[in-house]
């Protein structure tokens, strides 16, 4: 059966509807953003991301959702100009500020979310569009869409296969089922629906988080999981107090956990 006698972007609307991991609001973005780019864990993603991108001097970057800027600190080291978009203006204060510090001059910020009419927000075409690990939207092909048309030459975007960053043991010990939602192949489908014949790497990253004390391990898994009742957040406590095991000064869980996420990058033809 071709895949044109599927709606890949209705099977990816309805599988969203279903995710126990919520869309968050501007207002929960806002509150993260102090705590957001001082992560208790050392990743490789960025680093990874950026070997696959390759970037050019020559380029002018649009990095769409960009938060604090995982992406936009160290590729901005290597390309002619970025456009740092995001619908937090908390985010994009602590990314200005980062840049502030590091010496970073050619970074633009500019305040606007998916749903935003862009080129009224000043979003204007460049060479490269990125979306990493932000593709929380009601409308997966309008969101594709809009990056394509944003982009001169190249699209760079990145999403969770299986349970992404979630760690389902987490959620086990509160008594909640993990449902994370479509990942990446609903994605490629729906691209290779749209005519789009899109490279992809998967990047494995092993993450080692560490934590000053169980409060703080506590209060960071709670960021994932929402908002807890009294009784769910007594049993994280213990699942905690269990797991975690002393290394370097800091606090880790006994056990590892791999994050894989989906690189799809394309060319514009």
């Amino acid at each position: 059966m071709r895949d044109t006698a599927i709606d890949w972007n209705d099977v990816w609307k309805k599988e969203s509807a279903k995710s126990s991991v919520k869309k968050r609001d501007v207002t929960f973005w806002n509150e993260k953003a102090r705590n957001f780019s001082k992560k208790p864990w050392e990743s490789n993603y960025s680093e990874d991301f950026l070997k696959i991108m390759e970037p050019r001097r020559c380029w002018t970057v649009l990095d769409m959702a960009c938060g604090t800027g995982a992406l936009t600190i160290p590729l901005a080291r290597y390309v002619r100009r970025i456009t740092a978009v995001d619908f937090s203006p908390r985010m994009l204060e602590v990314l200005e500020e980062q840049c502030r510090v590091e010496g970073i001059e050619n970074v633009r910020t500019i305040n606007a979310s998916w749903e935003d009419d862009w080129s009224s927000r000043g979003i204007d075409e460049h060479d490269v569009v990125i979306a990493s690990r932000c593709l929380v939207v009601d409308d997966l092909r309008k969101a594709v869409m809009k990056l394509n048309g944003a982009a001169r030459e190249r699209v760079y975007i990145s999403t969770i296969v299986g349970d992404g960053p979630h760690d389902r043991m987490i959620y086990e010990a509160v008594g909640r089922r993990l449902t994370p939602g479509p990942d990446y192949i609903y994605t490629y489908n729906l691209l290779h629906q749209l005519g789009i014949y899109a490279n992809l790497f998967i990047i494995k990253d092993i993450r080692t988080e560490s934590f000053r004390d169980n409060d703080e391990a506590l209060a960071y898994y709670e960021h994932f999981l929402g908002k807890l009742t009294k009784g769910e957040k007594e049993d994280l406590r213990k699942y905690l107090q269990r797991h975690l095991v002393p290394k370097n000064g800091r606090w880790v869980l006994d056990y590892r956990r791999t994050t894989r996420w989906a690189v799809m990058w394309w060319d514009k033809e």
